[in-house]
């Protein structure tokens, strides 16, 4: 998968611009509807190996970070996977700011 540089996804991912991930489902985002997604404010971050869209976020929020995978597959407690290790850092700067 591409991962597109200056996105929330590049940063979790240490700057890598290429990562395995595994995609079980014939499930997808219609190639169509991508200019609407990208137009009504979501920013497409990871690319499947034709170019379909894996990965999309919300610039700007917290942690708003959709994926066509299941990075909890691919994580164990020792070795979290990275969007998984972000998701639980942006849980915790949300914590302490809000008390």
């Amino acid at each position: 998968m591409t991962i597109l540089p200056g996105t929330m996804a590049a940063t979790l991912y240490g700057g890598a611009s290429r990562v395995i991930e595994d995609y079980y489902c014939a499930y997808g985002v219609n190639p169509a509807y991508r200019v609407t997604l990208e137009e009504g404010g979501l920013r497409v971050s990871g690319l499947g190996d034709e170019g379909e869209v894996r990965i999309v976020e919300l610039p700007g929020h917290p942690f708003f970070l959709a994926t066509l995978f299941l990075p909890q597959t691919r994580s164990v407690p020792a070795r979290p996977h990275p969007l998984l290790a972000g998701y639980a850092a942006a849980i915790g700067r949300m914590s302490t700011t809000s008390r």
